[in-house]
């Protein structure tokens, strides 16, 4: 600690939650989380609890782009994590690539703005002829599963947001219709949305390997 320096008493983590969501090989937990502070110490804690070992010797790296991965013994999972508010997720899975979003469900008032500049020409033409209500609602939805495809493809939303095209099928399920050849074929990505909590919405993509 640097002369001076103030200690900040800092509260335990919480114990690793036995229940979680499962997605084929995946499994997605969530935590309570405190707002403005890193995802990491808690997500290596809970991944510690479940593959063996401490939190602190957890072959966990990050690549130039900031995207986590286990390496050496343990480079047969995937995982991610993404915080919003009070709440974390944590995923995990054995022989795939995967990428985990949370996106906290809020008015935006430049909302049809951002759909303009970043979205797909097809997205743009079937969200902007939707009411105020519908277009927030797919908007959010649409959002989180493009945040968590590109995650798990290792760029993020810099690859862009408009290289890959969602659209809800009969039963209101959203599809990848169409992705740009860097993401591979559409087909063979998996992919889950649902309301993780009020207001907070989740997905997950992944493929195996």
């Amino acid at each position: 600690m640097h002369c001076g320096a103030t200690a900040v008493a800092v509260s335990p983590l919480p114990a690793v939650p036995s229940a979680y969501w499962q997605f084929g090989p995946v499994r997605v937990w969530q935590l309570p989380h405190v707002p403005g502070t890193r995802g990491e110490p808690q997500a290596r804690e809970l991944l510690a609890a479940q593959l063996g070992g401490s939190a602190q010797n957890l072959p966990l790296t990050r690549d130039e782009r900031g995207r986590p991965w286990l390496i050496g013994a343990l480079a047969r999972y995937g995982t991610g994590w993404s915080h919003s508010g009070g709440h974390l997720l944590v995923a995990l899975g054995e022989q795939v690539r995967l990428g985990v979003d949370l996106e906290r469900q809020r008015p935006r008032v430049h909302m049809r703005q951002v759909i303009r500049r970043f979205f797909h020409p097809a997205e743009i033409d079937w969200l902007d002829a939707l009411d105020t209500a519908a277009r927030e609602h797919w908007f959010f939805r649409v959002w989180c599963v493009k945040e968590a495809l590109l995650k798990a493809h290792g760029h993020g939303i810099s690859f862009g947001l408009h290289k890959l095209r969602f659209a809800p099928d009969a039963a209101g399920a959203l599809q990848l219709v169409w992705c740009d050849p860097g993401l591979g074929q559409a087909s063979r990505w998996q992919l889950h949305e649902w309301q993780a909590a009020d207001d907070f919405r989740a997905a997950l993509a992944w493929y195996p390997l």
